[in-house]
């Protein structure tokens, strides 16, 4: 029987909420604490696992107080954007393994202090992007892996989701959304699209991220929304903000690969992350749930308008082969354990990786490298898209650290 793994959290709003309720499923984890600047969230959280577990985890007000406790052995940081590392390094220093939530960093200073941190103590760390692993990307990249692509020369990827109430409301709902829009003008939360494409295209292992150009449109769509009955905060009405409607991102890599963001929050939209790969043999497109090869297309009859996008929709699951075993043997419980499982599958990476079954799938180079775009961006944007230099994190040892997925993945042979 494995020994339990106790657990603090420090931030118990809706992101930390969401996140108790999966470990809960974890038979061989306690979470022991949880800290909140604010007691109702407190009280709640304690009552939730209380009610399912039997017993309430202390509870308390200052994050540096949970740090303190020497039952926590693991700290789950899910707090505003501007917390995030700070608090990280304070865990890092306390040789609690930290699990990481995402978020854009607000300096590179920041993200040079947070991997200074992991290189003093090597205290276990993980930044928790839970869209490395989900079904679509990690079949994408065993395709690519497998070499069915080709050679990868592009890949895309968005945060495109219709935030606008929620945004707005983040006086009333204590978010901490609302005055990043009102202030800043960047892309503001870029590792959902790029967390999943830089570990196809092997970021800090072997390869590595150079430069970035970003523009963003003018800033609109939640003023327009101001007005209307949905905004949830009526003294919000006619504001203005900084934050640029959409907002693209061309990242070029030293591999001669090129990445790019889109940051689309704040007009009418459906969910989507856009996550596509070019190759020289095919394409993978997540909105379309598309793997279209060369092996199976008749280019000649598609240049000549023969052949119908409609043929390939829809197809990935012919090619489930490819799939990591994670995806073949996840069970309808897990699948319903936030974002379509994608979160049970992390944590339950991290806590293999607390128990020195596997390396951190992502680790603090990751962090730093992805965060950092954020920082970039909003200086491109002020620059009129002027080119910024991306830093290499590593010191050099991209160029010698091999590449490693975040699950292992299969060949497609059966």
């Amino acid at each position: 029987m494995k020994e339990h793994i106790r657990v603090g959290f420090i931030g118990c709003g809706s992101r930390g909420r969401m996140l108790i309720h999966t470990l809960l499923a974890f038979d061989d984890v306690d979470i022991v604490a949880v800290c909140d600047k604010y007691e109702d969230r407190i009280e709640n959280a304690q009552k939730k696992i209380a009610d399912a577990r039997g017993t309430s985890p202390v509870g308390y007000a200052d994050y540096r107080d949970l740090l303190a406790d020497e039952q926590v052995q693991a700290v789950v940081i899910t707090t505003p954007w501007d917390e995030h590392i700070r608090m990280a390094i304070d865990c890092l220093h306390t040789g609690k393994a930290t699990a990481m939530e995402v978020g854009g960093a607000y300096d590179l200073e920041e993200c040079y202090a947070l991997v200074r941190a992991w290189e003093e103590t090597r205290t276990p760390f993980m930044f928790m992007e839970n869209c490395c692993f989900d079904r679509f990307e990690l079949l994408a990249t065993s395709l690519v892996r497998a070499g069915r692509l080709g050679e990868v020369v592009h890949c895309h990827g968005a945060y495109s989701h219709d935030l606008r109430d929620e945004i707005l409301g983040g006086t009333v709902n204590r978010h901490y959304r609302l005055e990043n829009y009102r202030y800043r003008n960047c892309e503001n939360y870029p590792t959902h699209a790029l967390g999943p494409i830089a570990r196809l295209l092997n970021v800090n292992r072997g390869n590595r991220m150079v430069s970035l150009v970003s523009v963003a449109s003018r800033a609109a769509g939640l003023t327009a929304f101001s007005h209307t009955d949905k905004n949830p905060d009526p003294s919000l009405a006619g504001a203005t903000f900084a934050q640029g409607d959409i907002v693209n991102t061309i990242i070029t890599c030293a591999g001669g690969e090129t990445i790019s963001l889109t940051l689309d929050t704040s007009l009418p939209k459906y969910y989507s992350r856009e996550f596509t790969v070019r190759g020289t043999n095919g394409l993978c497109n997540q909105e379309s749930n598309m793997v279209l090869l060369e092996d199976d297309l008749n280019v000649h009859a598609a240049a000549k308008g023969r052949l119908l996008c409609g043929r390939y929709q829809d197809n990935a699951e012919e090619y489930t082969r490819y799939l990591p075993d994670i995806w073949r043997n996840i069970t309808e419980e897990e699948l319903r354990l936030g974002h379509g499982g994608m979160d049970y599958l992390e944590f339950r990476e991290f806590f293999a990786a607390m128990r020195g079954e596997r390396e951190m799938p992502i680790d603090v180079y990751d962090a730093a490298a992805w965060m950092c775009v954020t920082v970039l961006s909003e200086k491109s944007i002020n620059e009129g898209g002027a080119p910024q230099q991306i830093p290499d994190f590593t010191g050099g040892k991209w160029m010698l650290r091999k590449p490693e997925d975040v699950v292992p993945l299969p060949n497609g042979e059966e």
